[in-house]
C-alpha cells in the first residue's frame, strides 16, 4: 500500500495542472454560475491532495478554476472562492480520522483529564489567534494584489527554492522536541509566521512546518502540528464562508454537486496525509521543492502562451 500511495498525490496534482486546458475545452462555453459534478470532483480532488502538503492548496484551487474556465464573472469567482473554502470541510474530517487519538487527547485536555492534551490545545489556540487577527486586516489587500496566477507561480518557485536550500542544509533533520513540549510563546511565533501563507502559493503547511522546526520541534512534531493547526484554521474559515455565502452557494449550485466535491476532498486528503507522513519518514522534503519549481514554471509557461492570465 505504501508503494502504491507514494507517487500518487504529487503526480496526480501535476497531471491535473497539465490536463487543465483539455478539461476546460471539454466544458461547454460560459456556464455562468453553474458547477458541474466533474468540476466539483476536480476541485475536491485538488483540495484534498494539496491541503496538507507544503504546496499551497489555495494556489492550486485558484489556478484550477482558471483552467476550468469557471471564473466567468465576479459573482462566479466570489461563489467559487467560497466553495473552495467550504470544500475544505472534507480535509478537516480527514485530520479528525487520521489523528483521532491526538484529537481525543485534546478533548480530554479541554475537559481537564489530560495535562498534555491541554498543552496542545493552548498551543494551537495561541498560534491561531494572531493568524486570525492579522488575516482579517491583511486579506483584502492580498486578495486585490496577489491572487493572480503569476503571483502564485512566483510563490511556488520561491517556496521550492527555499525547500531545496533548507533540505540540503539538513534543516529538516534537526533533532527537536515533541509536540507536547511546545510552549505558548513559541506557538505565538508559529502563528505570526503562518500569516505569510495568506499569499496564495506560499502554503500554510510549509510555513507552519518551517516555523515549528525554527522554534525547536522535530520534523515529525512540526508536521503533526501543521495538521492540527490547520484543523482549527480551516474550520474557522469554512464556518465564516458558509455563514457568509452558504445560502447563495446552495441556491446556485444545489446540495448534491458541492457534497460530491466534499466527499472527494475527504478521501483524497486522508490518502495525502498518510502518504506525506510515511514519505517524510523515509525520504525527506526535497520532492516538494522540485514539485513546486515544476508547477511554478508550468504556470508561467501557460501564462506565456496565453492560456492563463498573469493576474485576476
Amino acid at each position: 500500500m505504501k508503494k502504491l500511495l507514494s507517487p500518487v498525490p504529487i503526480g496526480l496534482a501535476l497531471v491535473l495542472l497539465a490536463a487543465g486546458p483539455a478539461v476546460a475545452l471539454a466544458q461547454s462555453g460560459d456556464a455562468g454560475l453553474s458547477l458541474s459534478v466533474l468540476d466539483a470532483i476536480i476541485i475536491g480532488l485538488v483540495e484534498g491532495i494539496t491541503e496538507y502538503l507544503p504546496v499551497s492548496s489555495t494556489g492550486h484551487i485558484l489556478v484550477t478554476n482558471e483552467l476550468l474556465g469557471l471564473n466567468s464573472s465576479e459573482d462566479a469567482e466570489r461563489l467559487l472562492d467560497a466553495y473552495a473554502i467550504c470544500v475544505q470541510a472534507g480535509a478537516i474530517l480527514a485530520v479528525l480520522v487520521v489523528y483521532q487519538e491526538r484529537i481525543r487527547q485534546m478533548v480530554d485536555g479541554i475537559l481537564g483529564r489530560s495535562a498534555e492534551g491541554r498543552r496542545v490545545v493552548l498551543a494551537v489556540l495561541a498560534s491561531f489567534i494572531p493568524t486570525a487577527i492579522l488575516a482579517v486586516g491583511l486579506f483584502p489587500v492580498v486578495r486585490d494584489r496577489l491572487f493572480g496566477v503569476g503571483y502564485i507561480a512566483i510563490a511556488w518557485i520561491g517556496g521550492g527554492l527555499a525547500i531545496l536550500y533548507l533540505a540540503r542544509s539538513n534543516f529538516f533533520k534537526r533533532p527537536g522536541k515533541e509536540l507536547t513540549e511546545l510552549t505558548v510563546q513559541n506557538a505565538v511565533v508559529i502563528g505570526l509566521m503562518q500569516t505569510l501563507a495568506i499569499w496564495p502559493g506560499v502554503s500554510r503547511s510549509l510555513i507552519t512546518i518551517i516555523a515549528g522546526i525554527v522554534v525547536g520541534l522535530s520534523l515529525r512534531a512540526a508536521v503533526e502540528y501543521s495538521f492540527l493547526l490547520g484543523l482549527v484554521t480551516l474550520t474557522a474559515a469554512t464556518a465564516f464562508a458558509g455563514l457568509q455565502d452558504g445560502q447563495e452557494m446552495i441556491t446556485e449550485f444545489g446540495w448534491f454537486t458541492p457534497l460530491v466535491g466534499l466527499v472527494v476532498a475527504f478521501v483524497s486528503a486522508v490518502a495525502a496525509v498518510r502518504w506525506m507522513v510515511n514519505y517524510l519518514n523515509e525520504k525527506g522534503f526535497e520532492v516538494f521543492g522540485w514539485y513546486r519549481l515544476a508547477i511554478g514554471v508550468a504556470a508561467l509557461l501557460l501564462i506565456g502562451v496565453g492560456t492563463l492570465p498573469f493576474s485576476s
